[in-house]
């Protein structure tokens, strides 16, 4: 019972921290709720987020607040096609002592940071997307041979222009499965875009405060694994996830006919995470079958691909997941 109990307070403490994340950073990032949301998510969560928008709507702005805001290290890459790995990882040099020898030594690069920002990552070459699918991974890089450990926590928030694609190269599926979320920035409505024009054409900019350090992150963390997740919510999970798979028993019409391959286990990991961090910002101790609702676009959507097919025709995954999202859930509900 005492387990319980201090289980409770601490879920209870860390859901009040991330309300007060959520305010500092709304101090710079102004309205855009959801998108805070999601990214706060990414980083409870452990994981990596892509910010996907058009350019001036505050992506980079968000993320420099957020390195603040959480008390990390940040860094921040601007992603072009000349962009070279040791531009990211590092290199080693050849350094002469002052007694005449010689040795290599290594120069670590941005990614040795705690936040790396990658603006623009599909801009650069596939050569150097690849340089931080070990990053995103395993959480180290290897140069010469070596291995090196990245600090802890390491997180990468990248993003992309969704409409210039002109001089890009479309990320790998294997780095797009490694994004806990991809996050779609819009427009703000006409109220915030008001107190944005208001709150930065000043002489003085607001000020963030910091709500984490990184130690109380990296235990915040292990924390939302520890938050329960009821049979009904796991099962739905589960439900949704192989829902979207095109060939299987549980695949609807709209999934065989326009999905050309669906989201593999991983999605399923994500959704178990993420559905807590959404109950803790909602003020509740456990996730419910409205969160898994909530987090299936910002889960599926990059896990998954649409054929030619269903392209030419218009659709769009959106509407496939909430189409499978409905089914799921009345099936769930008849049973």
């Amino acid at each position: 019972m005492a387990d319980t109990e201090n289980l409770v307070a601490e879920i209870e403490a860390l859901g009040a921290k991330m309300i007060e994340a959520e305010a500092s950073i709304a101090k710079r990032f102004i309205g855009q709720k959801k998108v805070v949301d999601l990214v706060l998510s990414t980083l409870v969560c452990g994981g990596h987020g892509l910010l996907i928008g058009l350019p001036g709507l505050g992506k980079t702005r968000l993320i420099e607040t957020l390195g603040n805001v959480m008390g990390l290290e940040d860094a921040r890459v601007q992603f072009t096609p000349d962009l070279m790995p040791a531009d990211i990882l590092g290199s080693e040099v050849l350094e002469t002592g002052a007694d005449g020898s010689r040795a290599f030594k290594f120069i670590e690069g941005p990614v040795f940071c705690q936040l790396l920002m990658a603006d623009e990552i599909n801009r650069a070459s596939p050569r150097t997307q690849s340089a931080l699918l070990q990053a995103m991974q395993e959480r180290s890089v290897t140069i010469a041979g070596q291995p090196h450990a990245l600090p802890a926590p390491f997180h990468v928030l990248a993003t992309q222009n969704p409409i210039e694609q002109e001089g890009t190269y479309p990320l790998p599926e294997a780095q797009l499965d490694r994004f806990l979320l991809q996050i779609d920035v819009e427009y703000p409505t006409r109220e915030f875009e008001r107190d944005i024009l208001v709150a930065t054409t000043g002489t003085e900019d607001a000020q963030s405060h910091a709500v984490f350090t990184a130690d109380e992150l990296m235990a915040a963390q292990t924390l939302v694994r520890r938050m329960p997740v009821g049979e009904a919510v796991v099962e739905l999970i589960l439900d949704l996830v192989r829902a979207c798979r095109p060939g299987e028993p549980e695949a609807p019409e709209i999934v065989n006919r326009s999905v050309g391959w669906g989201p593999g286990p991983r999605a399923a990991q994500a959704l178990m995470l993420t559905v807590r961090s959404r109950a803790l910002l909602d003020g509740r101790l456990a996730p419910s079958a409205e969160d898994v609702l909530a987090m299936a676009r910002p889960v599926l959507t990059h896990r998954m691909a649409l054929t030619f097919a269903a392209r030419a025709r218009g659709e769009s995954l959106g509407h496939v997941i909430d189409t499978v999202a409905e089914q799921v859930t009345r099936v769930e509900a008849a049973a």
